[in-house]
């Protein structure tokens, strides 16, 4: 058992999204339809998005908590593109360049810097959150055009626009990671940073991608946010890091690096947003989401500590099972066992 949820951490996840779904359904049947489930999916796609680009920073044994506040400051340069007249598709390429150059900065810091990947983005976040207030003033911005709106409309099969833009982007990654040698870098240098030099991985170049990539997400993320609610406050983004590597970790995601996938990290956000539909439900303040999210993570992260010294404690039982002796007979039938205890002693200095 604790191998199947160890290898198969995404079943694992969607078993509990559809376990959730009928328990809830049970309770109350309006919740028993295929609308739910894109209404839930509608809800999560901006911490989907968030937990794709974390994921990539996190395959690298690195971490980044200031996604939030780029979110925030990409949700500000495309409203202010647009109330500028720019056209959508200008205001949008401003923006994830805007991220983009936040999560290049990070990956610069963090790999040529030689800086804690922590300790770099906790500053990164109070640089790009100061940013964000400065350029607005610590307004909000409203009035955006209804193009932009519209793209998180119902188009087809009940999903808007960008959901379907978000479905390619994660079959984009999950290919990426999958079936690429560029992909199967960020696993490299997560698992052996020594062994991945040794194979000729650009370690470096390698981390600095997967934070601008990070960083495009979170962008992305700041746009689809703009267009769901159609304006920008000056919290946005806040405590959404948070999330996202709960989201990640719950996926299957290590933060030691080099295992998980991006479909466990689009799960485990599907499962969080999930999370908060039952409690809107269930009428509890909205201020519960953050501690159940952070209930989550200590719990999974707790579960993985013990899963991994469990299974360890097992493959360590079964490779020297091998090398048991048993009792030998003594002439007069009964078990030598000084004989077998020495024997024994002697075959694990052998190895």
């Amino acid at each position: 058992m604790l191998n199947f949820i160890k290898n198969n951490r995404e079943s694992t996840v969607l078993i509990a999204i559809l376990l959730l779904f009928i328990a809830i359904s049970l309770a109350d049947s309006n919740y028993f339809h295929i609308q739910t489930l894109t209404m839930v999916f509608s809800s999560a796609q901006v911490l989907i998005l968030l937990a794709i680009g974390a994921s990539m920073v996190m395959l690298t044994r690195n971490i980044d908590v200031s996604v939030g506040s780029t979110m925030g400051l990409s949700a500000v340069a495309v409203a202010t593109a647009l109330n500028a007249g720019f056209p959508l598709p200008i205001a949008a390429v401003m923006a994830l360049c805007v991220g983009a150059a936040c999560g290049f900065l990070n990956g610069v810091l963090v790999a040529i810097g030689k800086i804690p990947a922590i300790v770099a983005t906790l500053g990164t976040l109070g640089l790009f959150r100061g940013l964000m207030l400065l350029w607005t003033g610590g307004k909000w911005i409203e009035g955006l055009p209804n193009s932009i709106k519209a793209l998180s409309s119902s188009s087809f099969l009940g999903i808007s626009y960008f959901g379907w833009i978000i479905l390619l982007i994660t079959a984009g990654f999950a290919y990426l990671l999958s079936r690429t040698q560029f992909g199967r870098n960020f696993y490299a240098v997560g698992d052996n940073l020594q062994g991945a030099r040794q194979l000729g991985v650009n370690v470096d170049a390698t981390r600095i991608i997967a934070f601008t990539l990070n960083g495009t997400m979170a962008a992305m993320a700041g746009i689809v946010f703009t267009s769901q609610i159609g304006f920008v406050p000056n919290t946005t983004g806040n405590g959404l890091e948070m999330k996202a590597i709960a989201a990640c970790v719950l996926g299957g995601v290590s933060l030691l690096g080099g295992v998980g996938t991006v479909v466990g990290a689009i799960l485990g956000a599907f499962f969080l947003t999930q999370i908060d539909s039952v409690l809107v439900l269930m009428r509890l303040p909205a201020w519960w989401n953050d501690f159940i999210a952070g209930l989550v993570l200590l719990s999974v992260l707790v579960f993985d500590g013990r899963l991994r010294v469990s299974i360890e404690k097992a493959i360590k039982a079964q490779r020297y099972a091998r090398f048991k002796v048993e009792p030998e007979p003594s002439k007069n039938g009964k078990s030598n066992k000084s004989i077998s205890v020495v024997n024994e002693s002697k075959r694990e200095q052998t190895l």
